[in-house]
């Protein structure tokens, strides 16, 4: 079964090849995603390995956290699952029309 890591403190030059590589040396390596900001597109320093099997996940936890990469010390640990998302893809208060203004009962 695939295992799902966390890598933060990465530096923001790191590429998705260069954690490819590093956490390939550990094992299996399924995917990898480094999360940027959706305005700018820079690296926001953390990202996502996937790797093929529990084993290779935890030799690679074992391998990296802590391992000084390209000046900074990686933080590596097991994912969180991610949270479900409801239907309508945002969270909030359903917004929009008909909310009733101030003062106002309806």
């Amino acid at each position: 079964m695939e295992k799902r890591l966390y890598v933060g403190n990465l530096p923001y030059s790191a590429t998705k090849s260069q954690l490819e590589q590093l956490f390939s040396e550990a094992g299996s390596v399924v995917d990898v995603s480094i999360v940027e900001d959706r305005d700018t597109g820079r690296s926001k320093g953390f990202g996502f390995v996937e790797m093929a099997s529990e084993a290779d996940a935890a030799a690679a936890i074992e391998k990296f956290d802590g391992k000084e990469f390209d000046g900074r010390n990686l933080k590596v640990s097991e994912a969180k699952p991610r949270p479900p998302r409801n239907d309508r893809g945002r969270g909030g208060y359903g917004g929009g029309y008909g909310g009733g203004g101030r003062g106002s009962r309806w």
